[in-house]
């Protein structure tokens, strides 16, 4: 691509150079990008060039003329509509953006008590703080309808935002204003730009005391560069706003004091959907919901005709595999809730009830004329996992759905939703193979079925490694980690020994804290987010996302020290783990139910040892003066991620309703004493 910066042409290390850092204030690639809003509230971009796209951020609607491919199948742009997603690295505040949109656009009354993070409904959400699932909501402004998608942050999650990236027109790529662009950043903005989505950059938490937003629009721009977007997407708008103040403006020392600039940005810079009004109804089913009531509920966006209750349809998934059904009822979402109508447009984003089993990927189309939409694609998972029924002396005790058949029902019904996950039998009939985008990916999933009474038992994180003309390779990774500069020794030293290679490395301001980036293999990465905490004292932040498949690493060692195991079953005494805790920390209390091979405790040398720590202390018919006191350590709790990152490639996770175990895998050969 060729770059114009005054007369002369310039790589993109030139122009990081040569340019003045107010990227956003200067003429890059032949456009002016306007200071301040003009009268009438209308973002303006005045560029020296033709844009060749019909998507262009002008102050009036583009007057290109359509293509010949255009002009044959008649589409026609809906004014009236804008369908947006809000994407964004974890913790850049997607959601709490979202939040104050709904407020300002008036979803709620002023005297309604609004929870925060209003968007993440689902406990799992509220408890960790992130998004795990995408969700609609729509505001009207200014006469507009602005169906807005909110997508999760981590990686781990792609998959949720490449399913709903074909139901929009534009996204708004939300970047922290210290931070700038990070490892989802750049996922999220790669598969926007492959749709060819408009993209408003909104540099969020502007009210940060470091912030720099000069150098995170810098960044951005270069980020536009490195992902060969076209010129008229680099020629994106940049909003700067404090979406937890609910603020914006055109400039980051000059925001107004409500979002206008951001809304006035979404109805300028993102076009409306471009449709086939009067061609045969077409729509992809994007997402499935499920009703007790209503059943499941289809909800995607309407590509071309008209769809209208009561309507006989044809549900199809390939142009051979075809049935016919009846929409029973039709929603659209309005403000925070889906609207029960009698007819959608083309364009809008709507629920359709009434069509048993359909599927994420299936085509609702028209009975006789309607013809299937290409299905939607995802990335391939990159880490497995066994999930085996539970074979511990406690199992059944606190467990609803116990048996393989359950199992299996369970997880085939997430596959229903969860297009980045796949499931495969195992060994053997009581196994199955489950695979994601990331261990977060799958404990999500262990967390909710425990949740709902399942008792399992689940092995050791694994890669997906591939064979290409007889060369082994395994996935590598991106990770970005932020770190006090006093703790960057001990985080660099053991981002090496598992085979980490730095590629970049640069300060943060006044904060004193160093971003270091390295390209390390996702078998690195199992096990190594406790292992950072505790080498930088609790003060790191690791972000990963999946970057290729490279040639195998070699052997890394994830874990130097051995367990600790029970040798037989019993209830634990204070007596034992007063002597058993000098071998190292332990898992478990006094008087807790333990069982024979049992993990229960981490042992301070390498290899395992056996330990009884249900004996009691012998009585005899000498009375003591007086009782002597056992003061125990606290024990470690682990939580199920703790759990997961701990195993090893013999041992077990029991996962159970009420309890979180580890056990040595009794199929294996004992390791060590």
């Amino acid at each position: 691509m060729e770059l114009s910066l005054s007369t002369s042409s310039a790589s993109p290390a030139v122009l990081r150079r040569s340019a003045s850092p107010l990227l956003h204030k200067q003429q890059v690639l032949g456009v002016s990008f306007a200071s301040a809003l003009k009268p009438g509230g209308a973002l303006r971009f005045r560029s020296r060039r033709p844009l060749h796209h019909p998507i262009t951020c002008s102050a009036s609607p583009s007057t290109a003329e359509p293509s010949s491919e255009v002009k044959k199948k008649t589409l026609v742009r809906r004014d009236d509509v804008r369908n947006i997603a809000i994407v964004a690295h974890v913790d850049h505040g997607k959601t709490t953006l979202v939040d104050s949109m709904l407020r300002q656009a008036k979803v709620f009354r002023d005297n309604q008590v609004m929870q925060e993070r209003i968007m993440d409904s689902n406990d799992l959400e509220r408890e960790r703080g992130i998004t795990i699932l995408s969700k609609n909501t729509s505001i009207t402004y200014k006469n507009t309808k602005v169906n807005i998608i909110d997508t999760p942050g981590h990686s781990d999650f792609g998959g949720e935002v490449e399913r709903v990236l074909n139901m929009v027109d534009g996204v708004l790529l939300v970047v922290d204003s210290v931070e700038g662009p990070m490892p989802q950043t750049r996922f999220v903005l790669k598969k926007a730009l492959e749709f060819g989505h408009a993209v408003v950059v909104v540099v969020n938490k502007i009210d940060r005391p470091s912030a720099r937003p000069d150098f995170v629009i810098n960044s951005t721009f270069e980020l536009f560069i490195e992902l060969n977007a076209t010129d008229e997407q680099c020629d994106f708008q940049a909003i700067y706003a404090s979406g937890i103040k609910g603020k914006a403006g055109l400039s980051p020392d000059d925001l107004s004091d409500d979002l206008g600039p951001l809304f006035e940005a979404i109805i300028r810079c993102v076009p409306g959907p471009n449709i086939e009004k009067d061609g045969a109804l077409q729509m992809l089913a994007t997402n499935i919901e499920y009703d007790e009531h209503k059943g499941r509920i289809a909800i995607g966006r309407l590509h071309a005709g008209v769809l209208r209750k009561g309507m006989d349809v044809r549900v199809c998934t390939s142009e051979d595999s075809c049935r016919f059904a009846r929409v029973s009822e039709l929603f659209v979402y309005e403000k925070f809730y889906r609207v029960p109508t009698d007819s959608v447009e083309a364009g809008d984003i709507c629920a359709v009830c009434g069509i048993d089993n359909v599927q994420i990927g299936e085509t609702i189309a028209d009975k006789v004329h309607g013809k299937p939409l290409p299905t939607i694609k995802v990335e391939e998972p990159t880490v497995k996992m066994s999930f085996s029924v539970n074979t511990s002396p406690f199992s059944g005790r606190e467990g609803k759905y116990v048996t393989s058949r359950n199992l299996r029902d369970r997880l085939n019904r997430e596959l229903e939703r969860n297009l980045a996950m796949k499931v495969e039998d195992g060994e053997t009939a009581d196994t199955f193979i489950v695979s994601g985008r990331g261990t977060l990916h799958i404990t999500i999933l262990i967390e909710n079925m425990r949740r709902e009474g399942y008792e399992f038992m689940v092995g050791p994180p694994k890669v997906i490694n591939k064979r290409v003309n007889d060369k082994l390779l395994e996935p590598y990774e991106v990770a970005t980690v932020e770190v006090p500069e006093l703790h960057m020794g001990p985080v660099v030293e053991l981002l090496g020994k598992r085979r980490g290679q730095m590629f970049d490395m640069q300060g943060v301001g006044s904060e004193g804290t160093t971003f270091l980036r390295y390209k390390i293999p996702t078998r690195g990465l199992l096990g190594l987010r406790n292992a950072i905490l505790t080498a930088s004292r609790g003060t790191a932040i690791l972000n990963t996302v999946f970057d290729s498949y490279g040639p195998w690493a070699g052997d890394i060692n994830t874990r130097d020290l051995g367990s600790l195991v029970a040798f037989e079953d019993g209830t634990t005494t204070s007596y034992a783990l007063a002597s058993a805790q000098e071998r190292g920390q332990m898992f478990v209390g006094a008087g807790v139910d333990v069982y024979k091979g049992q993990i229960v405790g981490i042992h301070q040398r390498p290899g395992d040892l056996g330990l009884n720590i249900c004996k009691k202390k012998a009585a005899t018919n000498i009375r003591s003066n007086k009782d002597v006191t056992v003061v125990l350590d606290t024990p470690l709790t682990y939580s199920l991620d703790d759990c997961i990152e701990y195993i090893e490639e013999d041992e077990l996770v029991e996962v159970t309703p009420q309890s979180i175990r580890m056990c040595k895998n009794p199929k294996m050969a004992k390791k060590g004493r």
